[in-house]
């Protein structure tokens, strides 16, 4: 038989609980959706339309435009935010591309950079793998930090084969990441990845960023991929939206199911089978403001005219948003 709790236990672990309760409103909302406080929309949005519109330039990548010209094509159809690929930057700054200008280019056409993609793998156990990851983090940091960029997708890159990785380690690890954040400017986010075996589900990134304790901790979740790894959408509203900048938004079709289907059947928001309403109604209730950045890898687009899916992508997001919120 255990011993009883004496009084200096109770108030410790009182204390430690106060703590994971401070700690968790940085993710996770205190209140159901329906007791949430009203949110007003940010500085240029409306209740309307109270989120953000940005272009992941994977949508229109197939047409292997260069970084410059998916910034202009992302401009011209109206959205206000970009997500470029550290990859497309790269190609552009070896072909004698210079950050500044890029930059200076991004503003002159009124976008902004609110996150930017790499696979930098900060996350695995192997100790000099990781060392490594976290280098080239800080040199993709570096670079989304002298194009004006905001954030940086942190995802399991490496390590997604790995059952046995221990959230509990990640967590350590995505604080040691945040603290590099810290010190280049640019915020990562843990990212969710359906097909991964692990931080696959909201409930394991979730757990991941209130473990990592750190006040800047943040997941970047996408419809497709909590689909694919099961996680449902009910959840959501638990969530603290204001803690959360951008959504991955996407579609997918009934056929093939959730073990078959694959990035490339994603589809234009309002097209397919995703419960969006449901997800922008809890999400916007937990206090999301942030960006919607359409993120699609449909061959068939690819075929398409890259300012015509575009054009596309934004004019069916906002009707889903409009649908969801009316």
């Amino acid at each position: 038989m255990k011993p009883s709790p004496t009084r200096r236990h109770l108030l410790a672990s009182t204390g430690a609980a106060l703590a994971a309760a401070t700690l968790a409103s940085a993710v996770v909302t205190p209140a159901s959706a329906q007791d949430a406080p009203a949110v007003p929309p940010s500085p240029g949005r409306t209740t309307a339309e109270p989120f953000g519109y940005c272009l992941n330039t994977a949508t229109i990548s197939g047409a292997n435009l260069g970084i410059v010209e998916e910034l202009e094509i992302a401009a011209k159809a109206g959205y206000q935010a970009v997500e470029p690929w550290l990859r497309d930057i790269e190609g552009y700054t070896k072909k004698g591309g210079s950050l500044k200008d890029l930059a200076k280019r991004i503003s002159d056409l009124g976008l902004t950079v609110e996150d930017a993609i790499g696979f930098d793998e900060w996350i695995v156990d192997d100790d000099a793998r990781r060392a490594k990851g976290l280098e080239a983090m800080k040199r993709d940091m570096d670079t989304v930090a002298q194009i004006g960029g905001k954030r940086i997708a942190a995802p399991p890159a490496g390590a997604t084969k790995d059952v046995t990785l221990d959230l509990r380690k990640a967590a350590e690890r995505y604080h040691d990441l945040l603290e590099l954040g810290d010190k280049t400017g640019v915020q990562p986010l843990l990212e969710l990845w359906g097909f991964s075996q692990n931080l696959s589900r909201v409930g394991e990134v979730a757990f991941v960023a209130l473990e990592a304790a750190h006040p800047k901790a943040s997941i970047l979740l996408d419809v497709y991929h909590m689909y694919k790894g099961g996680s449902g959408f009910a959840g959501l509203p638990l969530l603290n939206g204001a803690a959360l900048h951008v959504l991955h938004t996407n579609d997918y079709p009934a056929v093939p199911g959730r073990d078959q289907i694959t990035d490339a059947h994603r589809i234009f928001p309002g097209d397919g089978v995703a419960p969006l309403p449901q997800i922008l109604r809890g999400l916007h209730a937990s206090g999301f403001r942030g960006y919607l950045s359409l993120e699609l890898f449909n061959h068939d687009y690819w075929k398409q005219s890259p300012l015509k899916v575009a054009q596309t992508g934004i004019a069916k997001m906002r009707e889903v948003v409009r649908k969801s919120l009316a």
